[in-house]
Formats: C-alpha cells, sequence, structure tokens
C-alpha cells in the first residue's frame, strides 16, 4: 500500500468486484485510503506489504474462506480489527467469525453507512480506548494485568485476544456490578447507533469458555439485564 499520510487504511477483501468497487468508492469519499483483494494469495499479499488499519472480509472465497485468513493472521500475532462480511442466513458464520477473533459482522445485502460506522467505532476502540495500563487486577483466583497483557485463572495462563482482554478489564473493574449489553458495546466497541447484541452474547461466551473453564464460574448472566463478574450464589 502507498503512503498516504495519516488517512486510515482499510483492506476490503471479496471476490465480487462489485462490491469490491461499491465499498472502494464509499470507503474512499468518506476520507479512507482503500486496497482491496479478491482472493487470500492477494490477501496476504496486500497485507505484508503494509498493515492496514481495518479489514473487511469476506466469509466466502476463492479456494478457502475469510476464516482461513483471520487464522493466519492471528498464529502471526496481527490484531488488526477484522470485520466480517456474512450471508443474513448464515447464523454459525457470524458466530465463528468471532470467536476465531474477529471484532465484528454485518450481514449481506448491508447499507455502505453502516459499514462505514462500523469501521468508524473499530478504529475509536482499537485506537482510542485501549485498556489503561496500571497496576495488576484481582478478583477472586482471577488476575488481569494491564501492563504485561497477561491473565491468569489461578496457576493457568489465560491467552485472550485483545478485544476479549478489554472485556474482561471492563468486567474485573467494574466486580458484582450487572453491565447492559448497551454499556458493554459502548465501552470496549464504542458503538454508539445501536451495535448487534449478538457480538457481546458471542465474546462472554468465549469469555467463560476460557476463563471459567473448569473453575468456579464467575462470568454471570442477569436475565433480562446483562452480564456481571462476581462469586455464584
Amino acid at each position: 500500500m502507498a503512503d498516504t499520510g495519516d488517512r486510515d487504511r482499510v483492506l476490503v477483501v471479496d471476490d465480487d468486484p462489485g462490491i469490491r468497487g461499491l465499498l472502494t468508492s464509499a470507503l474512499r469519499f468518506a476520507g479512507y485510503d482503500v486496497d482491496t483483494a479478491a482472493d487470500i494469495p492477494q490477501a496476504l499479499e496486500r497485507v505484508a506489504a503494509g498493515l492496514p488499519d481495518v479489514i473487511v472480509l469476506d466469509v466466502m472465497l476463492p479456494g478457502g474462506t475469510g476464516f482461513d485468513v483471520l487464522t493466519l493472521l492471528r498464529s502471526r500475532s496481527i490484531g488488526v480489527p477484522v470485520l466480517f462480511l456474512t450471508a443474513r442466513d448464515a447464523v454459525e458464520d457470524r458466530v465463528r467469525g468471532l470467536q476465531l477473533g474477529g471484532d465484528d459482522y454485518v450481514v449481506k445485502p448491508f447499507s455502505v453507512v453502516e459499514i462505514g460506522a462500523r469501521i468508524e467505532a473499530l478504529l475509536r476502540r482499537s485506537r482510542g480506548t485501549a485498556v489503561p495500563a496500571g497496576a495488576a487486577l484481582t478478583f477472586h483466583d482471577l488476575s488481569l494485568d494491564p501492563q504485561r497483557h497477561e491473565v491468569r485463572r489461578g496457576d493457568r495462563p489465560v491467552h485472550l485476544s485483545p478485544t476479549e482482554f478489554k472485556l474482561l478489564h471492563l468486567l474485573i473493574t467494574h466486580p458484582g456490578q450487572v453491565l447492559s449489553k448497551a454499556q458493554i458495546l459502548e465501552a470496549v466497541w464504542q458503538y454508539d447507533f445501536g451495535g448487534d447484541s449478538v457480538v457481546v452474547e458471542r465474546f462472554i461466551s468465549n469469555l467463560r469458555r476460557k476463563v471459567d473453564d473448569g473453575h468456579e464460574p464467575l462470568i454471570h448472566t442477569v436475565r433480562g439485564v446483562g452480564y456481571s463478574l462476581r462469586h455464584a450464589r
């Protein structure tokens, strides 16, 4: 990617030339530098040439899937935010993308206005709302160290994605407090336009699987209200 100064860079990965053209025009008009890729090799080539600030990634690609791209990126410790494009009826795709470390998704057919808003929110989350450094935080046998970006449950290290880490940091700094999905979306994803609560549900599920597995459950659902970090009652 060429050097474009202070403009944020978006990589659009989709095998449909119509979608690539539509998003390229809309995002450039919104002030982004946009590059595109039509398949997995091109996507990896573009990332190697210059790390984008956000990747808009279609699930279905020639010779593989967007999940394959994301898995490769995360295995290389590339934490660039990823926004998946999924089919409206492919709920399992949305769930899998979030489980693998994706940050958000938009269903097709989509609004370019929504795509732009989601990208803006991801940029705010990844740049302006990082977890503040400070002393390690503990709750029961759970510990979180913001400086080292480490989490432990008892003697066991817990490996979290950047978004999962931020979500756990929010919970552990509000022990016992019930946080609504709207509060979590605003704090973690910086949505101020009504984000999809399924994102919160899936990331809470991921955290439970990683943090509570084999231990006393600490992450609880308060039905109709939200989520809380507290001892079981």
